[in-house]
């Protein structure tokens, strides 16, 4: 283990970590509010480290989804992930034993990926547990915090929070909306079909499996009609 590469992660990873607590507060009001206990709650943040695919899974179970449709909804929305590895396997150092990698695997998310892609030295072990531990900690004990204040929160102030996470979502997406037309597109087909899924008489009986079908159908058309150009700026 090196020390100096160990708090070099920890350097970028706090910032990261700070960001995390603040979002997985409102995780934690929001999935109490699902009738996920606290300590579940807490459990999932643990075990997923994924803001949109742990939101959309305690949106299933409240909904009284099956395991294989929580399954399948999280495998989807995260499939992001699995690119994201792939490349990071590139830039990890070639004597990096399959555990490391494993491990590391677990703790990828954007923001670390895109810390981990802007190092200019490979990724060690080191580097990678100083930048994770920290992000994981600060997921963590934010839905804690946020699961269990729930409980002393004025209904309208927990209600509020509950809404907080979206906004999390909103911020996120604007930015490259605005700055790529491509994007903007995707963004309205997607909101378009939510729209229809919830208020379709027709749509409704497929309600369980909206987010499945209109991330695939989103994906599909805005792959087929606007794919992104190889070596060309898609912010």
């Amino acid at each position: 283990m090196n020390l100096k590469e160990v708090k070099e992660g920890i350097k970028v990873g706090i910032p990261i970590a700070l960001g995390y607590f603040a979002v997985s507060v409102a995780f934690g009001v929001s999935s109490v509010q699902s009738g996920v206990p606290f300590w579940g709650a807490t459990l999932i943040s643990l075990t997923n480290l994924t803001s949109a695919g742990q939101k959309a899974g305690v949106d299933v179970m409240a909904a009284g989804g099956s395991i294989f449709l929580i399954v399948l909804t999280t495998l989807i929305i995260n499939m992001r992930y699995f690119l994201m590895g792939v490349s990071m396997s590139q830039k990890v150092e070639e004597k990096m034993p399959m555990w490391k990698r494993l491990l590391i695997a677990f703790g990828i998310t954007d923001e670390i990926y895109a810390m981990s892609m802007s190092r200019s030295t490979h990724l060690t072990g080191s580097y990678m547990a100083g930048l994770i531990i920290p992000p994981i900690f600060g997921w963590t004990g934010g839905t804690l915090v946020g699961s269990v204040a729930t409980g002393f929160m004025p209904s309208i102030l927990a209600e509020a929070m509950g809404i907080a996470l979206y906004g999390m979502f909103i911020a996120v997406i604007v930015p490259p909306s605005r700055r790529n037309g491509n994007v903007l597109l995707g963004v309205i087909s997607a909101v378009i079909l939510s729209v229809a899924f919830t208020y379709a008489p027709v749509l409704q009986i497929f309600s369980e499996w909206s987010v499945i079908i209109i991330t695939v159908l989103v994906s599909a058309f805005m792959a087929t009609f606007f794919p992104v150009k190889e070596g060309a700026d898609n912010e």
